[in-house]
This record gives C-alpha cells, structure tokens and sequence, in this order.
C-alpha cells in the first residue's frame, strides 16, 4: 500500500495571514486571513479527504472504516475516530492566553482533554511562545491580574526560533507570540478554553467569546517556566513522549534514508525542512510542509534530495 496523503482544510482565523503560500508553497483562499490548515483530521465537524492513490475521493473516516485492518492494524475498531490532529499555524498575531482541560476535568466540562506539541518550522528574530507560569505564581496572584488586565506579567515567556519544540500537556496555560510558523501535533480534540485575549475582537469586529471559569477549573496552578527543545546537531531528537503519542525529529543528509518495517504500527510522516522520495512509488516528491499516513500494512524507505529534517509521530495507539 502507498502512503496515504490528504487535502489540507484551512481555517481562517483574526491571528492569521498567508505565510502557508510564502513558505509551503500552498495555494490559499483568496482574501482570507489563513491562521490554521487542518493536515489530517477526524472529527464529525472536519473530514480530511485523501487526495491520490488507491483511496483517494475518500474522508479519512471512510478508510479506515472500510480498512482499518490494513491502514491501523487488526486490533484497532473500525469506528474509532483516527487518534491525533496534525495541524500547520500561522501566527502573526499573538493568540489568546488559553488552555486545554486535562482527562479528569474535561467530562466535567462536556470538552475534551488535548494535549499537543509544538514544533518552530520558522520564527522571526521577535518570536516567542508563553507556556506555564511564572516561578512562585499563586492561583490567587493569577486571578488578581486577570481582574486587572495583567495576566501576561504572570506567564512564562520563552523566545522562540526554528528547530524549537514545545511540549503541552492538557491544563498547562499557553499563548502563542506573533512571528511563528508551527507543526501542532495533538490529541484529536477541539476543546480549547480562552481565558484571555488581549482586548482583541474577532473577524466580525467582535469580541471573542472567554471561557474564564472553565479555564480556572483547568489551569495547572503548579505548571512553572517549562523548557523548550532546542535545535540540535543529533541525528535523531525525542521531542515528546507521552500516553497520547510519541514525536521524533530526525535529521537526513542528502541521498540518507530513513526505513520503516511494515505490520509494527502506523506512522505519521511530517517534513519541516527539504524534500525527499519514497523508493517504492511513483508519487510526487514530499516537500516541505507535507504530511502523511503511513498505513500498518506497509513498509517504506524514504531518501532524502537534500538535508532534509523530518518528524515521525507514532505510539499513538495501543496493541
């Protein structure tokens, strides 16, 4: 079986801009604010839809129903939704001071749990990212700052450029600064809680709607000053490995391979950097902002055209 790639679903959003056509080569929607392109996605309100091979015209729900053996394994059932949300943001303006419910609160809140990662495919010299709190901050000291508009004292800020990455586990309160293109890898959920939003209105000229008491109910208030992974000369880098998935970022020389065995588990594929081919298709080159599925069934080497820095995303189902 080839490997199974998808047409992106793009998501405008007052933060966004058109950096997917300057960086990724894409081509957009004309005269929309372009902040996020849903890569691979299963959800009921969102269907990625595969675009070649010998299931394309098909929504990633459709193939694994009918072939969930083949492309997830013989244990996984056929109605489970696919378990992570690949997802490339474009952020030119800071996003909202927000978090994600963790699994004990979320049903207590009709939401779901996400936890995610974020990794800097590009940054301005200005960039940065706020995860966390500050060092000895209180959860009284926070609801403070939220009555007096000073939250942002309060939260850890950490700069940012390209090769970083940033784990963020559900209740761990998070923004992202303006001059960041990422690769978010997360759980399958849309749950997000804004607890602040700099004085901002949205697209309609409105203001967006907070969510400030189900954001305190989800705060960790003992998360301080996480650490960013930061850009290494190792070959190979784990990025995050948690319950809900694991992420590596390996790094390819021109004319290097890299293998994966078939009937192990599936596999996502993400290229941040370069481009490469797959030996045994005769599909078009993967590039820079691609993302695909690499089905169970199958085993694959793919070589790199150049140096060329690629994520794997797997462990995220259980046999």
């Amino acid at each position: 079986m080839h490997y199974i790639c998808f047409q992106p679903i793009y998501q405008e959003r007052v933060w966004g801009g058109r950096d997917f056509e300057k960086k990724l080569g894409r081509t957009l929607p004309s005269e929309k604010i372009i902040g996020e392109s849903w890569e691979i996605v299963d959800r009921a309100e969102a269907q990625s839809t595969i675009k070649e091979g010998k299931f394309e015209g098909l929504t990633i729900r459709q193939a694994i129903k009918d072939h969930s053996g083949s492309i997830m394994g013989p244990d996984y059932p056929p109605e489970r939704p696919f378990p992570v949300l690949v997802k490339w943001l474009d952020c030119q303006q800071k996003l909202s001071l927000q978090v994600h419910p963790p699994a004990d609160i979320a049903p207590l809140l009709n939401g779901e749990p996400k936890t995610e990662n974020w990794y800097i495919a590009d940054a301005t010299s200005t960039a940065a990212l706020m995860a966390g709190l500050k060092n000895g901050v209180t959860r009284k000291q926070f609801e403070k700052a939220l009555n007096e508009n000073k939250l942002s004292d309060l939260v850890h800020r950490i700069s940012s450029k390209k090769g970083d990455s940033l784990f963020v586990p559900s209740g761990r309160i998070h923004a992202i600064d303006a001059g960041n293109l990422i690769l978010e890898i997360q759980q399958n959920s849309d749950t997000t809680y804004r607890v602040y939003d700099w004085g901002r209105v949205g697209i309609d000229g409105k203001p967006r709607q907070l969510h400030v008491e189900e954001s305190m109910k989800s705060i960790d208030f003992d998360d301080f000053e996480p650490n960013l992974i930061t850009s290494t000369l190792e070959k190979e880098t784990l990025l995050a490995d948690c319950e809900n998935f694991r992420l590596r970022k390996l790094t390819l020389n021109k004319n290097e391979t890299v293998n994966f065995n078939a009937l192990e588990q599936p596999r996502l594929f993400h290229v941040v950097e370069g481009h490469l081919v797959e030996n045994s298709t005769d599909y078009k080159t993967l590039i820079t902002g691609d993302n695909i599925l690499l089905p169970y069934d199958s085993e694959f080497v793919f070589q790199a055209k150049c140096k060329t820095t690629v994520l794997i995303t797997d462990n995220f189902i259980s046999y």
